[in-house]
């Protein structure tokens, strides 16, 4: 239908070393594994492995 807007369910990268959750993504339901990604982590100051949270 014209004008509905869908929810989109959202996932938090959290960093491996500290723990903090600097990034999100669009999660999928299809989807059975966890994404995982090497980004920069603002609080550790390096790139580090993100892991999705749920």
């Amino acid at each position: 239908m014209e004008g509905e807007i869908m929810a989109v369910k959202k996932a938090a990268l959290a960093c491996t070393v500290c723990g903090s959750r600097n990034y999100s993504i669009a999660a999928s339901k299809t989807r059975t594994v966890r994404f995982e990604i090497k980004k920069f982590c603002k609080h550790c100051k390096k790139m580090t492995l993100h892991k999705e949270t749920r």
